[in-house]
């Protein structure tokens, strides 16, 4: 694991440069988030030719994380995960669980920590003490310093190494042209970032001069391969699928510049789960997939291609007629929950009609929604609970009030969700939480099941 004390340490830089810099050395790599983010994954994607994976112990058990890692280890020579936010941070504020040390802890992975040692020198030796210290079972192997010089790295390289019994295996020097550019939801997506292949291949050389790569090999080695787990794991997972369902449902999966953001897992459970899937582009195409039995609405950057969606007024209305009139089963998450309103709002404050499923207008705020973080959403009618996590700019005038978002260790808790468009009609499950559909396979057995009906 690629942890960091915080956020915009470099965890992110060190972890592509030291996957191109694998795979240019012809390893093949397997790569993981920790936490709900789709901008990474979509990086390390990009670099290494395979999904980005999850890896959350808010979102699925100690058992399912661990499976999902094995899972997507299989074949791989090494695998890399990066961390999320500050290593111990995690549900709430006030708590390690769902944290990056959390999933080390579940999956017993080794960590190397990335400092950024721009401004600091011996410093850096107290505040890797205390992340070491702070937790007996921290994992913490070896230290990555971003932005530093060759002088200073070996003057630190002594210090870590006689006072905290660690070894640092390499540094980053400063390089701003390498920078990724962010906005409001995060990074940059790969495609829209200028020289994406230049900044990677100039990061992996720059790691390669420095990085001690058989210390950092040897490290990965003494973690646990999950051989006796991964057992129990395999028949846990086998037991919450249920058998297989040789009756295939096409699922419509909205996919292109504007919807992007989905779960890697989310999209393999529903086919392990009797699902095919068929992608289509709410802003390029015309019609559904022929044979669609179900829809899926992803988030993304709708708002981005506001005008592109609104102009195509033959896919809204496609949409409109499949969910009102033809009753077939949609889910909708955030940037998909947005394209069912009547309205939606660009960047620029301009408003452009939309599907018109749900009788409402969505709205740029300018700033993190006061709904954002992790939640558990349950249905109000049938008691049933699948959790996931809000991030967004948008509000709407109306959220739904079918089910109930609730905050982990907190009394916060929110009306959210509609599950029939205009008028009482459609099959809906529509809001702003990106759902996790490992957290409860049943949700999304569900959801099939009234697929194949329609």
């Amino acid at each position: 694991m690629i942890a960091a004390p915080n956020s915009a340490s470099g965890k992110t830089t060190v972890t592509v440069a030291l996957m191109r810099l694998l795979t240019d050395k012809g390893y093949k790599v397997g790569a993981f988030k920790c936490g709900p983010d789709y901008i990474d994954t979509q990086l390390h994607a990009q670099i290494l030719g395979a999904p980005g994976i999850n890896l959350d112990l808010f979102l699925a058990d100690d058992i399912t994380v661990r499976h999902l890692l094995e899972k997507h280890s299989e074949g791989r020579d090494i695998s890399v995960i990066e961390g999320v936010m500050g290593y111990y941070d995690g549900l709430a504020g006030k708590s390690v669980a769902a944290s990056s040390y959390d999933i080390a802890r579940a999956t017993d992975t080794p960590v190397i920590f990335v400092v950024d040692v721009k401004g600091m020198s011996l410093s850096v030796a107290a505040l890797l003490k205390g992340f070491i210290e702070y937790k007996a079972d921290s994992n913490i192997k070896g230290v990555i310093f971003n932005r530093c010089s060759k002088g200073m790295f070996e003057i630190l390289k002594s210090i870590v190494k006689e006072q905290l019994n660690i070894k640092a295996l390499g540094y980053l020097p400063v390089l701003d042209e390498c920078a990724f550019s962010s906005r409001h939801l995060g990074l940059m997506l790969p495609d829209e970032i200028n020289g994406l292949d230049e900044k990677l291949a100039m990061l992996a050389e720059a790691l390669g001069q420095t990085l001690d790569l058989d210390e950092l090999f040897k490290i990965a080695q003494a973690s646990s391969d999950g051989s006796e787990s991964k057992m129990t794991c395999m028949s846990e997972i086998s037991v919450m699928l249920g058998s297989n369902h040789k009756q295939k449902v096409k699922i419509a999966v909205a996919r292109d510049e504007a919807f992007c953001f989905y779960y890697a897992d989310n999209l393999s459970l529903l086919e392990d789960m009797g699902a095919e899937l068929s992608y289509f582009s709410p802003i390029h195409d015309t019609v559904l997939p022929k044979d669609t039995a179900g829809i899926l609405l992803g988030g993304g950057y709708p708002e981005n291609y506001a005008r592109q969606l609104g102009e195509n007024t033959q896919m809204l209305s496609t949409i409109k007629t499949a969910i009102l009139d033809r009753h077939i089963p949609c889910l909708a998450e955030c940037g998909g929950f947005l394209y069912l309103h009547s309205y939606m709002e660009d960047l620029e404050g301009n408003n452009w009609k939309m599907a018109d499923v749900i009788d409402a207008k969505a709205t740029y705020r300018g700033k993190l929604s006061r709904h954002f973080g992790y939640v558990t959403v349950t249905d109000r009618q049938t008691g049933m609970s699948v959790k996931g996590h809000e991030f967004h700019y948008y509000e709407s005038t109306d959220d739904g009030a079918e089910c109930t978002a609730q905050k982990p260790l907190s009394d916060r808790a929110w009306d959210c969700i509609h599950k029939k468009g205009r008028d009482g009609k459609g099959d809906l499950f529509a809001g702003f939480a990106h759902l996790y559909y490992y957290s409860n396979p049943g949700f999304i057995k569900a959801f099939l099941e009234r697929c194949r009906k329609a």
